[in-house]
């Protein structure tokens, strides 16, 4: 089922979306970009006379309930934006009344899941020097616990939908268990985790080649998972970001102050064989702009990525390496893009970034499809206008990281079952 298709007249739906958006310290939103991307799931409801019932996490409360991540912060917003007041439910095992209230073309938001243990299954509140068999019954508790949490929460609708990508990698009550609760007719993607499902589709299942691959980030370790994934899909690898050093330190290179793991340089060694092995192209950033501290105003230099002086630490790729990645990109058909070249928050090291955002640009232009995904290659296309010349921007971090690897989401699976 569709969330085009389905008729929403009369039934009370339970939506979850990703509602997770920053507060400043007066509780006001400072960036309403996920609330917006739901807008068209919970208008389509609205309009067709359905009872919308909105269930989200805010940030990750310790303690059951912390004000400071309440729900009702965002209620006032969430009314604006859809135009109709939306209620407000304390509790979420105590909403029944509420429910029972609406009216077609109404609106409920309910409390912070995430007050609630038995939404993500983990015990709370385990003293530090816990037991191994105190911390296994507690586990064994909560997630009894959460099966009556969950059919609470189901009992509430008639129908279920997933708007909430964003949370698509967990299986938690509300992102997973819930779908168990409504037969293959009353459960479907929103809107938003359709676009997302299929954009994610296409760059790893419906490949036009040449396929092109950039990765970014700082460590080799947090990344190797769905670096050995692509190099069963890609035509060309791009690598960049810090863990570009630990590939020169691998290959004999001196690599200053800039970020190495040394526990994995047979790693790199490994991976450089496997992309051998597999006729990828792999390219690394072959010079580097340094700096001599930390900073947007330090003294930088180009040199070698393979020789970087002591004292000295690479930062982003140099005029070469940014022309090299460049030509790589431009002539791909398929590109998915996570993580930045450099330090882009710093504009003295946003150049390697801006190149590569600018490059699959132009592809896009050319009729490349682009994946852009992981929070800071989002917050590169956006620092640099470039959000509306490519394909698709993901808007789930931890969830697009896991789909590239080739996990199975427990949100996406959920439904399809």
């Amino acid at each position: 089922m569709t969330i085009e298709q389905f008729n929403f007249k009369g039934k009370k739906a339970f939506v979850r979306v990703d509602f997770n958006v920053p507060l400043n310290e007066n509780f006001e939103i400072t960036d309403d970009t996920r609330i917006r991307a739901a807008l068209p799931t919970l208008k389509k409801i609205l309009a067709d006379g359905g009872r919308l019932i909105i269930a989200s996490h805010l940030g990750r409360p310790k303690k059951n309930p912390d004000p400071k991540y309440s729900m009702k912060h965002i209620v006032d917003h969430v009314s604006e934006l859809l135009g109709v007041k939306v209620a407000f439910a304390e509790d979420c095992q105590k909403a029944q009344d509420q429910v029972a209230a609406l009216k077609d073309g109404d609106a409920l938001l309910l409390e912070n899941l995430r007050f609630y243990a038995e939404e993500e299954g983990k015990p709370r509140g385990l003293a530090e020097d816990a037991t191994e068999e105190e911390t296994k019954a507690a586990k064994k508790a909560v997630k009894e616990s959460q099966k009556a949490f969950t059919k609470v929460l189901a009992d509430y609708a008639d129908c279920y939908v997933n708007d909430a990508f964003g949370t698509a990698h967990r299986a938690h009550a509300s992102t997973a268990l819930i779908a168990d609760y409504f037969d293959k007719d009353h459960k479907m993607f929103g809107y938003l985790m359709e676009k997302e499902v299929k954009a994610v589709n296409k760059v790893m299942n419906d490949i036009h080649r040449p396929f092109v691959a950039i990765m970014g980030g700082s460590k080799v370790s947090t990344k190797i998972d769905i670096i050995e994934n692509l190099l069963g899909k890609v035509d060309t690898l791009i690598l960049g970001g810090g863990m570009t050093y630990t590939f020169m330190k691998a290959q004999g290179g001196t690599v200053g102050n800039s970020i190495c793991e040394l526990d994995k340089l047979d790693l790199a060694l490994d991976v450089m064989k496997q992309a051998k092995d597999k006729g990828v192209k792999l390219v690394l950033a072959s010079d580097s702009k340094v700096a001599d501290a930390f900073s947007n105003d330090a003294n930088t230099q180009i040199v070698s990525s393979m020789a970087i002086p002591d004292g000295w630490e690479g930062l982003d790729i140099g005029p070469e390496s940014m022309k090299r990645f460049a030509d790589a990109i431009k002539g791909a058909k398929t590109i998915l893009w996570n993580g930045p070249t450099g330090v882009f928050e710093m504009d003295n090291f946003a150049l390697g970034s801006k190149a590569v955002a600018e490059a699959i640009a132009e592809a896009t232009k050319n009729g490349a499809f682009s994946l852009i995904g992981g929070g800071d290659s989002v917050a590169c296309v956006n620092k640099f206008g470039l959000a509306d010349q490519v394909s698709y921007v993901s808007t789930g971090g931890g969830a697009l990281l896991e789909a590239i690897e080739g996990k199975v989401l427990p949100g996406i699976a959920a439904i399809e079952k």
